[in-house]
């Protein structure tokens, strides 16, 4: 079956209503004014939608098609991604076995795929990080060119990750990005697969990739009591939470979890506009090494889904997020810090309101993170009493 698909609504005002093509990159049309940037969203024929779909091993995101924009565009096997178990009753959703080592691969499945869809000749970027991966990886797969506006402070690795993919790098500074960006889609054409707008939209496909795991959650363990989010603009949070309002709107539920975004205190806009009442807020982020999700102004998206799920907008500091991301690593699993925040912001919580098992989304590898592999490795002496005198130090048993 093909996509479900029917129109774009806006998030303001679910009455407002647009075609499903083209699809807006700069928000609600008729919502939005110059201070605040209103998301539109997809909506569907969910009458029409096969409820055995979620009763399947959950697969790449061609499984859930009708339920998704139509993707004119191949994958490359992004989703079905594992649910690990930390500790009784907490589990781990590892998106770092995506395709490019992250999240961003449900989102570029479905926004590439409607540049190819609307014959776009190329698309732009503007990430220092996961983002510009996936989409110039997901590019390269549609043959289609693309544009990534990063900055000069991007980790060496993810500069070489981007580039492999034969995707046109352009460091600039960080508050040049978006304004070149509209111009290199409004002058070239080329097709937008991140924010535009002063406060964030962001394309109104893109959260419908994140959606899906949602999916794969309930398909394992059914409906959790909570989700903690890493979260910058919020597309993440309110795309796992529209998957999981989807599920109740089928009948295959009555409830849905309560949504913990994690932000880093740094800056932590969302957590200041759901303080405050408003819909966004742009602030000076302070220095923080969870780079991926540092941000000056929220979305409003991120708004709701705090609202409307009950749950809470967390701050966590740097040193919350090391303790999370080394606790993580003494299992086995290796995070970039900003995805360590989701647990950091469980450990910050506890157990208050915990009524049933909750999930951590762990967003991208550890080899994202910044000044990895800019220390090589010293050879050591190889006598055995040296070895021994190190092992020992380490307290390893046996020495």
């Amino acid at each position: 079956m093909g996509s479900l698909a029917s129109g774009q609504r806006s998030l303001f005002d679910a009455s407002i209503r647009y075609p499903l093509t083209p699809p807006l990159t700069r928000g609600c049309p008729e919502a939005s004014t110059e201070e605040i940037a209103y998301p539109v969203e997809v909506d569907y024929d969910y009458a029409r939608v096969p409820r055995e779909l979620f009763a399947q091993h959950p697969g790449d995101l061609d499984q859930w098609a009708p339920i998704l924009p139509p993707l004119a565009a191949p994958g490359l096997g992004e989703g079905g991604t594992p649910l690990i178990q930390l500790e009784d009753g907490v589990f781990v959703k590892d998106e770092s076995r995506n395709p490019t080592w992250s999240h961003k691969d449900r989102i570029n499945r479905c926004t590439v795929s409607a540049a190819a869809a609307i014959g776009a000749p190329g698309v732009v970027v503007a990430s220092s990080g996961n983002h510009g991966a996936s989409a110039a990886a997901f590019a390269a797969r549609a043959g289609l060119p693309c544009v990534v506006l990063a900055t000069a402070d991007t980790p060496p690795a993810v500069g070489s990750f981007v580039s492999a993919y034969g995707a046109h790098v352009l460091p600039v500074a960080k508050e040049e990005r978006r304004p070149l960006m509209r111009r290199i889609v409004d002058e070239l054409g080329f097709h937008p697969l991140s924010n535009l707008t002063e406060t964030h939209t962001g394309h109104a496909y893109g959260p419908e990739g994140y959606k899906t795991i949602a999916y794969e959650i309930f398909s394992e363990i059914g409906i959790p009591s909570a989700v903690y989010v890493p979260t910058g603009y919020g597309e993440l949070l309110f795309g796992v939470w529209k998957g999981f309002t989807e599920l109740r709107l089928l009948g295959l539920t009555e409830r849905a979890p309560r949504m913990f975004s994690c932000e880093p205190a740094a800056g932590a806009p969302l957590a200041h506009a759901v303080a405050q009442g408003v819909p966004a807020v742009h602030l000076k982020a302070g220095p923080t090494d969870a780079y991926a999700i540092d941000c000056d102004f929220n979305g409003y998206r991120g708004v709701i889904t705090v609202r409307d799920s009950d749950g809470a907008a967390l701050s966590l500091t740097d040193d919350e997020m090391r303790a999370a991301q080394r606790e993580l690593s003494r299992t086995g699993l290796w995070y970039e810090l900003s995805s360590a925040s989701s647990l950091a912001g469980l450990r910050q919580v506890g157990e208050r309101d915990r009524t049933g098992p909750v999930v951590c989304i762990a967003t991208s590898s550890g080899f994202k993170d910044t000044g990895v592999g800019a220390r090589p490795l010293e050879p050591i002496d190889p006598s055995w009493d040296s070895v021994l005198r190190r092992l020992k130090s380490a307290g390893l048993p046996g020495t």
